[in-house]
């Protein structure tokens, strides 16, 4: 039997010396233990009070415990993340490896050089990305700083009477406060509602209709109920009806519990650790891994030809072993990780200018490859502020007593209160809210949840009596009124008044406004209450809000359209209200569907009616998530934008969660991006974004790959016609590095607007037919210089080698480098598109270089020679000709296949 040691310190006394699993198992035991007790026996082994901690008792526990942070990725040393960044990616290894070796074996002067080269490359590739990611990470993180999860506890806190003097003693006293999750500790009084992260460890020492979704710890895809009882029959800590575990949260009541367990020492702390830093590879990731592969099966084939050629050609197997390094080298896409980094970084950055937090960097490209957007209705479309404009009797008619009712249910609920809660507390006015409070205590409350879509309160009056009075959706509140009040008088409700009371309703929602309905009954005097006591109601009226449509809404709308971005409104409100607010911002609404329709499908009618439906109305979380689902089965790419209780599910399901820094805890936990302001004209700026930065890598891969392709048959060809090395393999590596260089300016390249006009997703087999395309146009220039160095210049002896791979060099870097403005646009260049000033100088900068480098004494080092001024002739003509013809095949590609 275990001793009463409090729970978090038998498990921090032993944490250290136990593995992951022994932790996890020790940690379900005590949890289980806990979970056998009745709740008074739990606070006492927790060493908790019901008045709350101390602060005295807080900072202990603080400095005993720790943080309530499970394990995360801490910030690593500068050493460190460089380390990690080099060892990560296998093309930086391989590179200083056949850096090593060309050292070692390298016997001439070029052969160190070219050796520095390629560790030049790993540097250029680790450093350039690690200082671009940490700019942008800064940047983020400030704003992330900016959103964080609280938890509300019940502590002792010390304060002065109210009026008392700054020099009066002050008192000890118990107050609800809220605090930042980080802070809580073991023994802490926490509070639980609907929408709230479960922030700790949890036993229950009350609960009300409370239920928890705890798929990420079970797999269980529906809440589970729990009660605040001893469960002596669970048999593991995960089944037990009376914990609740940090990684869940609250689909619906309300609860309080005694944190037993924080940060390291919950059960999903106990094996969070192995966890921390994997991803879940996206179709962004899965996409540049391809690619990645596609070049390496290229160089698999090539090298071994290119050396088994030259070997047997020429004889000197250790030469023809070089050169094939070089050429392993030249066809590596070593600086792809760098570009892809640079990129997303930069498009943080932006999105961070304009108070957007990029959680995930992967997300961004996600985002500009959306074509369907779902989003809520509420703070989206309309202005998030709620006014209570209306406040009826069943016949339409203004009367105070159903206001008085409905703030009586809003004021005395103890779970999330709404911007509907909020706007019916604002319009009672003081002394009528000081007479109500007076004349009614709070008994019992039936949290609001969504399957019911309404909320309960019972009160008590002066003389004693209980009163039930429900707040919600019209047809479900209706659906268990049997009753109507008619001034004085209650009668039954008939078929003819049940027609009047939906006309009201339906008028009202015809007006714009979204009518709740309230429905109270006497109700007999017992211990506890249920949902099952929301049964023959009198319906006293209804109360109507407004929530006005944004003026920025129709215009958001129409630039997302204009985008390729179909908006779907997919909300819990009803479906006339809906409509008339989509009306009103440009949304055309034709047909629409609401929750039971949705419920009544099966996927494949579900995917059918997506098409052509612009509305889903009246929708539970898991219908959300299954409308969400069928537009992925029918190949699109969805985004969607929520804030509330019922969005998080939603939000994992979908290729991008969007939500905002106000969320409820669950959104903002679930969600890819949080934008600090809730608006789709910033939607439509990221979407952009993410499509830049999408076309910017794209640039990159389709000039690596066109080029390495192209090279291959040129490499090929001259290996086998030449009695002498092409190139040499200093040359091939120093071309590889200056080329590489001049593309780290990619990043800041703009991107033609019909580019931006639609989605863009990964699509290998296009990348490839650009490859199969464009690749071969440079072999055709590169034999045209392998003839003219040959015949013309008379190149062609072992004497003479040293003219021809200069001139080889020099043509084929400037033809490399300033074949980017060819490929960077769909549109003529320098006429119609013009590269961004960073990229055009880096390119100006290196074709200056390579042309500096056959004149300078220094060029000698890398086996360069002056060149004869008739080949500057030939190579301007080469160059002319080359971006003509590769213009002109691009264009012929654009209108057959469409843009990439």
């Amino acid at each position: 039997m275990l001793d009463f040691m409090p729970f978090s310190m038998l498990i921090t006394a032993s944490g250290r010396e136990r593995t992951k699993t022994e932790s996890a198992a020790r940690t379900a035991a005590e949890l289980l233990a806990l979970a056998r007790m009745e709740p008074p026996e739990a606070l006492a082994r927790l060493q908790g009070a019901a008045e709350g901690l101390n602060p005295e008792q807080v900072e202990e526990r603080l400095a005993e415990y720790g943080p309530n942070i499970v394990a995360q990725e801490k910030k690593k040393p500068f050493l460190l993340q460089i380390i990690e960044r080099f060892v990560t990616n296998p093309i930086n290894i391989l590179l200083t490896a056949l850096a090593i070796i060309t050292w070692v074996t390298g016997t001439e002067i070029s052969d160190k050089i070219g050796a520095i080269i390629m560790f030049a490359m790993v540097v250029m590739a680790v450093f350039v990305a690690h200082f671009q990611e940490a700019r942008s990470g800064r940047a983020v993180e400030q704003l992330r700083r900016m959103v964080s999860n609280t938890a509300t506890v019940r502590r002792e806190i010390d304060e002065r009477a109210e009026g008392a003097d700054e020099d009066a003693p002050t008192q000890r006293v118990a107050k609800k406060m809220e605090v930042h999750i980080d802070a809580l500790v073991p023994g802490d009084i926490v509070y639980l509602s609907a929408g709230d992260m479960v922030p700790a460890d949890l036993r229950l020492l009350a609960a009300k209709d409370l239920f928890i979704n705890q798929s990420a710890l079970t797999g269980e895809s529906m809440p589970v109920e729990k009660f605040f009882g001893a469960d002596s029959e669970a048999k593991t800590a995960l089944e037990a009806r009376d914990l609740c575990f940090m990684g869940s949260n609250v689909v619906s009541g309300s609860a309080t519990a005694v944190v037993a367990a924080t940060g390291a020492n919950t059960y999903f702390g106990a094996l969070a650790g192995s966890l921390i830093g994997q991803r879940v590879q996206t179709s962004f990731d899965k996409g540049i891994s391809r690619f990645a592969w596609l070049m390496v099966r290229f160089m698999i084939v090539m090298v071994p030809l290119v050396f088994l050629i030259n070997g047997l050609t020429k004889h000197d197997w250790f030469e023809a072993f070089m050169f094939a390094v070089a050429v392993a080298v030249g066809l590596t896409p070593e600086m792809l990780p760098m570009i892809v980094a640079i990129n997303l970084a930069k498009g943080a950055l932006k999105m961070a200018r304009k108070d957007v937090i990029v959680k995930r960097l992967n997300a961004i490209q996600n985002f500009g490859a959306i074509d369907v957007l779902c989003t809520d209705k509420t703070g989206t479309l309309t202005q998030d502020r709620v006014i209570l404009e209306r406040h009826t009797d069943i016949h339409g008619e203004e009367d105070e007593r159903v206001l008085e009712f409905a703030w009586l249910n809003s004021h005395h609920q103890t779970g999330l209160r709404n911007l509907l809660d909020v706007a019916v507390l604002e319009r009672v006015d003081a002394a009528t809210a000081e007479r109500l409070k007076a004349s009614y205590t709070l008994v019992d409350e039936v949290p609001f949840d969504f399957t019911r879509r309404r909320m309960s309160v019972i009160v008590r009056d002066q003389v004693g009596k209980h009163f039930l009075i429900s707040k919600g959706a019209v047809v479900e509140t209706v659906g268990v009124c049997s009753r109507v009040a008619l001034g004085d008088k209650i009668e039954q409700m008939s078929a003819e008044k049940l027609a009047e009371v939906r006309g009201v309703a339906r008028d009202m929602n015809d007006d714009g406004f979204r009518a709740l309905a309230l429905g109270m009954r006497e109700i007999e005097v017992k211990p506890s209450y249920s949902r099952d006591d929301e049964k023959d109601l009198v319906l006293t009226g209804f109360i109507a809000f407004l929530d006005p449509p944004k003026d920025s809404a129709a215009e958001a709308i129409q630039a997302l359209n204009a985008n390729g971005v179909d908006v779907k409104i997919l909300t819990g409100d009803n479906d006339i209200v809906t409509r008339n607010v989509c009306r009103q911002v440009g949304i055309k609404v034709d047909k629409y569907l609401v929750g039971p329709q949705v419920e009544a499908m099966s996927d494949e009618e579900l995917t059918i009616a997506t098409r052509d439906t612009p509305v889903f109305a009246r929708l539970n979380p898991q219908q959300k998530v299954r409308v969400i689902q069928a537009l992925h089965r029918d190949g699109h790419v969805v985004g969607f934008l929520g804030d509330g209780i019922n969005d998080g599910p939603a939000l994992r399901a979908a290729d991008v969660g969007i939500s905002v820094d106000t969320a409820v805890d669950i959104a903002k936990e679930s969600a890819d991006i949080i934008l600090l302001e809730k608006s789709l004209l910033v939607l439509e700026e990221g979407v952009l974004e993410g499509r830049k930065v999408f076309g910017n890598i794209l640039k990159y891969i389709k000039m690596t790959g066109s080029s390495n392709f192209g090279n291959m048959f040129s490499m090929l060809g001259a290996s086998a016609l030449l009695p002498f090395l092409p190139m040499l393999p200093v040359q091939i590596l120093l071309n590889n590095l200056l080329y590489d260089f001049s593309q780290t300016a990619v990043a800041s390249d703009e991107v033609d607007q019909e580019y931006l006009a639609k989605p863009r997703q990964w699509d290998l087999k296009a990348i490839t037919r650009f490859m199969l395309y464009i690749g071969p146009i440079s072999s055709i220039f590169d034999y045209a210089t392998f003839a003219v160095m040959w015949f013309v210049l008379g190149a062609n002896s072992e004497e003479h080698q040293k003219l021809f791979q200069t001139g080889w060099f020099v043509e084929s870097l400037l033809s490399q480098t300033l074949i980017v403005h060819i490929i960077r646009t769909g549109r003529i260049p320098f006429l119609q598109s013009w590269a961004s000033l960073p990229l055009t100088l880096t390119g100006i900068v290196i074709c200056l270089i390579g042309i500096a480098l056959t004149a300078l004494p220094m060029g000698a080092w890398f086996g360069f020679v002056p060149l004869p001024g008739v080949y500057w002739l030939f190579l301007a003509v080469t160059l002319v000709s080359y971006l003509a013809l590769t213009q002109g095949v691009k264009v012929w590609m654009i209108r057959r296949f469409g843009l990439l």
